[in-house]
């Protein structure tokens, strides 16, 4: 009998290319998502009657979205790539309709900021920092309506490519990024707002949470084998740190965040921190398998098994 063919590629490389991104991507989902958060945050508060709630996440939402429009531009290399994006507008690619959502979200979220800037300056404000005051509400509701897509895009794009373990966390991941910018965008609201009005701010962070761990622990289910790299090296550090200060963080939120302004800020930390490190634990994994040929070649097999299978079953 003639032995199974060991698997391997042509003289070991890759057979996948992994993606040629830095730690400046994973900085860019991680603030993208942050600030999709905290316009939703914000646009409850300013419907709810929360100034100061509503405040904080207007300028986590402006800060947040100026910081990961700059690391993306950072990977880039030069600004002009990016307004090079613009120059089409592809339904069916995701980075094209993720640079155009990104296109449209950032002034609104920065006019949404620029009003509270304006309303914290001492009077007599000029006429320019009356017309950003009054404009904020409007530039904050618009950013709140784009900003589920500007959370969930960077996952469909990542699960768009031939990356492995991104491709195949394709149904799930869109998810862990919306719930984990919930979470992170509720901590940061309980670090700096005063526990009598974040109470928003901790249902959604400890909601984020929640949602976040379900569905990590579907997508490892549903990966096969690429959830091998979820187990290895940098991306096993990150994933249980990010389940650990999730954890705590949702945990911390729920049981003292409403008691003691020391714990909600301790917890609030946690949850940002969490979902930091849930991107770099997904980020790393990807780039392990696209490294690995196994994780291109082994399911490739199974699926023409199956596929064989099924044509003897009908035949």
């Amino acid at each position: 009998m003639v032995p199974p063919a060991t698997f391997t590629s042509y003289y070991g490389r890759p057979i996948v290319k992994a993606a040629p991104w830095e730690v400046d991507i994973p900085a860019y989902m991680f603030l993208g998502g942050l600030a999709a958060g905290c316009s939703l945050l914000a646009a409850g508060a300013d419907l709810g009657n929360l100034p100061e709630l509503r405040r904080v996440a207007r300028l986590g939402a402006g800060v947040g979205v100026a910081g990961g429009t700059a690391a993306l531009i950072h990977d880039l290399g030069k600004p002009m790539r990016f307004l090079n994006m613009l120059r089409t507008a592809k339904p069916t690619s995701p980075m094209s309709m993720g640079t155009w959502i990104l296109a449209t979200y950032s002034p609104l979220a920065g006019a949404a900021a620029a009003g509270e800037i304006a309303a914290m300056l001492p009077r007599p404000v000029p006429i320019a920092g009356r017309l950003l005051r009054s404009g904020a509400r409007p530039a904050g509701l618009l950013a709140a309506v784009l900003a589920p897509s500007l959370a969930a895009y960077t996952g469909v794009l990542l699960s768009n490519t031939a990356t492995p373990a991104w491709h195949g966390a394709r149904r799930e991941l869109p998810l862990v990024f919306a719930s984990s910018a919930a979470a992170s965008a509720g901590g940061l609201a309980m670090i700096a707002t005063s526990v009598e009005q974040a109470a928003p701010a901790r249902r959604m962070g400890a909601g984020g949470a929640v949602v976040a761990l379900a569905m990590e622990w579907r997508m490892e289910r549903s990966m096969g084998l690429s959830a091998e790299t979820l187990q290895l090296g940098k991306a096993k550090r990150f994933m249980d740190a990010s389940r650990a200060l999730t954890i705590g963080g949702a945990l911390g939120a729920v049981l003292l965040g409403g008691r003691n302004r020391g714990a909600a800020r301790v917890s609030g930390a946690a949850l940002v921190a969490g979902s930091l490190c849930t991107r770099l634990a997904i980020f790393e994994a990807g780039q392990e398998s696209a490294r690995d040929p196994r994780y291109t070649v082994i399911p490739q097999r199974e699926r023409m098994e199956r596929r064989t299978e099924a044509s003897a079953g009908r035949g």
